[in-house]
């Protein structure tokens, strides 16, 4: 281990500071771009380096210091020494040069970034729970940072401030239960009139931990779950009268029930400006037949819907294909949606054909992104628009490679979706046209 000096370069994907020394790119833990740092290198390979920075020599005008007092040993955030706005001007960069490194594509226009508040925006999140006596009972919180370990935490900035103020009193509640080291994870959802939180449980309650549960949820204002194996067992278990679980999208009158396991975006903020966006870009018209290829619960199917249009949408779980049907027959909007389940990672373009023309695709996939989808497009059935929503870069850019450099689309547009302030996790949002 020895210590140097350099000049940050760039952010790479975990939010850490990117240099290069002699050829070799160096991955530098809390450094940001311009500053000139000493590091101290941790891990060698022989084209990388992992480091530790050791001491700023001269510190960007982005550096702010951190608002939460576990930032750098909670593994939940990667950047809250970074002003926001820089943020989210690197993640922009970060996009632009992950499109054009993997798919030799650069976008005809940039999109004005989406964003929304900065803390507090975390309404679904997966906390752990681990019974640790040395550390003096039950955590409750984030794993620290590169570790299985659970930090020790009393508060998290990006949750809500309802469920922040939990974190201790989760702490305390746990610990006097019988099963106190065999609930490994506590599932937050917040809803727009009700907070869940799902207890998964390796053992049954004992009779005496009722009780305990019941005073505290009637104490802090939640409904507690109980989970035994899958998502699918979650259950409720007091109140039992509570509010369901629901956001909105008031632009377009719609209201989406939800349980507290299922997908929905983490930050309803974002969400709503999201869905704004895609409709401006996907600009569906009443005698449209359009695709929403992994739509979950209908987030973008039911506003397409709204706006007139015709719509299939297909996802590969059966139990958000049937809460998308619950919500579209909910919002009046069964005649124009169609819901199926499919497993869009083996689409063929027989079997994509057979789905019939669509004039125009939203595709919003998980990290693993769409490749079979977009490699199963044939020319007579190519659709002439395709929004994509993506939340890895990389993924969106072998699949623009795909869909450029193969099946005739121009990227017309591209932007990011600051969905995670604070990560360095890029969520953005492209426009293909034929």
């Amino acid at each position: 281990m020895y210590s140097q000096s350099t000049i940050i370069e760039s952010l790479d994907q975990e939010g850490r500071g990117v240099t290069h020394v002699e050829g070799k790119a160096i991955f530098i833990e809390g450094a940001l771009p311009g500053e000139k740092v000493t590091y101290s290198s941790y891990r060698k390979k022989p084209s990388y380096e992992f480091a530790h920075l050791e001491s700023l020599l001269k510190e960007s005008a982005s550096r702010v210091k951190p608002q939460c007092p576990h930032f750098g040993v909670c593994g939940g955030c990667a950047l809250q020494h970074m002003e926001v706005s820089a943020q989210i001007a690197a993640k922009q960069r970060m996009l632009e040069d992950t499109l054009w490194h993997i798919a030799k594509v650069r976008p005809e226009s940039m999109l004005p970034p989406i964003q929304g508040p900065a803390w507090g925006y975390r309404h679904k999140a997966r906390l752990r729970a681990r019974y640790v006596e040395s550390k003096g009972g039950v955590l409750v919180g984030f794993n620290e940072k590169s570790s299985s370990f659970v930090a020790v935490m009393r508060q998290c900035e990006i949750l809500p401030l309802h469920i922040s103020a939990l974190i201790v009193p989760l702490q305390h509640l746990l610990a006097k239960l019988s099963i106190k080291d065999r609930m490994p994870q506590i599932e937050v959802a917040v809803g727009e009139y009700t907070s869940v939180l799902v207890l998964r449980i390796l053992e049954p309650l004992q009779a005496a931990d009722e009780p305990i549960l019941r005073e505290f949820a009637d104490k802090h204002g939640v409904q507690i779950w109980l989970q035994s194996k899958g998502p699918e067992t979650a259950t409720p278990f007091h109140p039992m009268g509570a509010p369901q679980l629901s956001y909105s999208l008031p632009e377009y009158d719609l209201v989406y029930p939800f349980m507290p396991t299922e997908f929905t975006q983490v930050n309803p903020y974002i969400n709503r400006v999201l869905v704004r966006r895609a409709m401006a870009l996907l600009d569906p018209w009443p005698g449209e037949r359009i695709a929403d290829f992994f739509c979950g619960l209908g987030n973008f199917t039911l506003p397409i819907a709204r706006r007139g249009a015709t719509v299939l949408g297909m996802e590969g779980s059966v139990t958000l294909v049937r809460r998308a049907r619950e919500n579209a027959e909910r919002n009046g909007l069964s005649q124009l949606t169609e819901f199926r389940e499919a497993d869009l990672f083996e689409k063929t373009a027989d079997s994509l054909s057979a789905l019939g023309y669509f004039d125009k695709w939203l595709v919003d996939p998980p990290r693993d992104g769409a490749m079979e989808l977009v490699k199963a497009i044939e020319q007579a059935m190519a659709p002439r628009r395709i929004v994509y929503v993506s939340c890895n870069p990389a993924t969106l850019a072998r699949d623009a490679e795909v869909l450029v450099h193969v099946k005739g689309y121009t990227m017309k547009a591209a932007g990011v979706i600051n969905m995670f302030p604070h990560t360095a996790h890029v969520e953005s949002v492209a426009l293909f046209e034929r």
